[in-house]
């Protein structure tokens, strides 16, 4: 299939400024690129009218929870049967595409074979949903973060409880039979996890290198959720390869993570966040006042450190922890509007944390991320200028093309269409 777009506003996902010109794709792959007044060789193909358009490339979601299905609570996720966990997984991957996301990076899933399934099935051709990078689920020590575990009372979640470094590999290695690309572990700990708070590192450094040296030796990857700067530092010291959170990093950390940001990315995961302070908004019961009362601290550390690491030229990627009740799935385009607002990016570098920087974070940089000859043609059209105004994103009736691999997938109802010149 051959299909020329041409008179959009083409923005490369390069941070370099648009321009009106046109785009050639053959087959899974972007053919040309050139000014709209540059003559473009388009025999055989069909031809789309973008005029008034913006052309960029898809998005990329880099902290991923397919399975996590805008639950109430994590140990939902626990009592739902693989079999009925599976479908809303898949519908999950379809709602994430039709959102603008022609690519995700797990971040964890909900149980071992989740992601993988999905994946599988994706490439496959079976069921529409971006490309993925299938996660383990979150591996964490007894108590931690995802441990949903009481005395007489066992309760799943969404973590893997394991002790000591032999537990920790058995279970990376396992999962990585299983066929996951990211081993993901909870380094620190978490609000509202009264045994494991987030300003504490609760794996030790004997279980994270056990972790990473079970990845590595595959050929895979490491994730981890590190909110405490000792859990930051933890994770650089041992290779960990995607550092979520960071929220409490000190300058030491800060040091680390900067001397470290051609190899490593970070993700802040701010949109639950966000999200949950917004619905504390007008709460006068005890319990409200008392989570905002812990919440808006880890807000506002949150905010100073990526402004900070805006500065710092350390990699970034959006993805904000979507798949709760607070903040489903499908609504993960508000990232951006968050980088903008609370860090201090500008549209601009927004928009390119959640294209180029997402093609690296896939593995994918040489082919993914950007409109560029030779690129999978990855491609949003959308009706409005997310450089003026990202939160246009956010409403996929202005997602008049959604296209991945040069494969077009239907528009939102409502959707502008474009014309078809012949």
């Amino acid at each position: 299939m051959r299909l020329l777009i041409e008179g959009a506003m083409v923005w490369d996902g390069s941070g370099a400024r648009p321009f009106a010109g046109k785009v050639l794709i053959d087959g899974e792959r972007i053919a040309a690129v050139a000014p709209q007044a540059e003559n473009v060789s388009s025999d055989g193909a069909e031809c789309l009218d973008a005029a008034g358009k913006f052309l960029m490339p898809g998005m990329v979601e880099g902290h991923a929870h397919l399975s996590f299905v805008d639950t109430p609570r994590g140990t939902w996720l626990g009592e739902l049967p693989p079999e009925d966990h599976a479908l809303l997984t898949m519908d999950a991957a379809r709602r994430l595409l039709a959102a603008g996301f022609t690519s995700a990076c797990s971040a964890a899933a909900a149980k071992i074979r989740l992601d993988v399934a999905v994946r599988d099935a994706i490439n496959q051709g079976v069921i529409d949903g971006p490309r993925l990078l299938a996660a383990s689920p979150e591996l964490t020590v007894t108590g931690g973060l995802g441990d949903g575990r009481r005395l007489h009372l066992h309760q799943d979640s969404f973590g893997v409880a394991v002790d000591g470094p032999d537990e920790v590999r058995r279970m990376a290695r396992l999962c990585l039979r299983e066929g996951v690309d990211v081993i993901k572990l909870n380094i620190s700990g978490e609000l509202g996890t009264e045994s494991a708070p987030a300003v504490a590192a609760m794996m030790t450094d004997a279980e994270v290198a056990a972790g990473v040296e079970a990845a590595h030796t595959a050929g895979r990857r490491v994730a981890a959720h590190a909110r405490a700067s000792d859990s930051v530092k933890r994770a650089l010291r041992h290779g960990v390869d995607v550092i979520y959170h960071c929220d409490y990093a000190d300058e030491e950390a800060l040091d680390l993570l900067e001397a470290a940001k051609d190899r490593i990315f970070t993700g802040p995961a701010i949109g639950l966040t966000v999200s949950r302070l917004e619905g504390l908004r007008g709460d006068n019961t005890a319990e409200g006042r008392r989570w905002l009362e812990r919440m808006t601290p880890q807000f506002e550390a949150t905010c100073r450190v990526h402004h900070e690491m805006r500065r710092r030229g350390i990699r970034v990627v959006v993805g904000g922890d979507y798949g709760f009740a607070a903040n489903p799935q499908g609504t993960n385009a508000r990232d951006l509007e968050h980088f903008v607002t609370h860090f201090g990016f500008s549209p601009s570098e927004a928009l390119q944390a959640a294209t180029r920087t997402g093609g690296e974070i896939m593995r994918r940089g040489h082919e993914l991320g950007l409109v560029r000859q030779g690129y999978l043609a990855d491609l949003l059209l959308v009706d409005g200028d997310p450089l003026k105004d990202v939160r246009v994103l956010q409403d996929k009736k202005r997602l008049a093309l959604i296209m991945k691999g040069g494969v077009r997938y239907a528009p939102c109802e409502g959707a502008p269409h474009v014309r078809r010149l012949h």
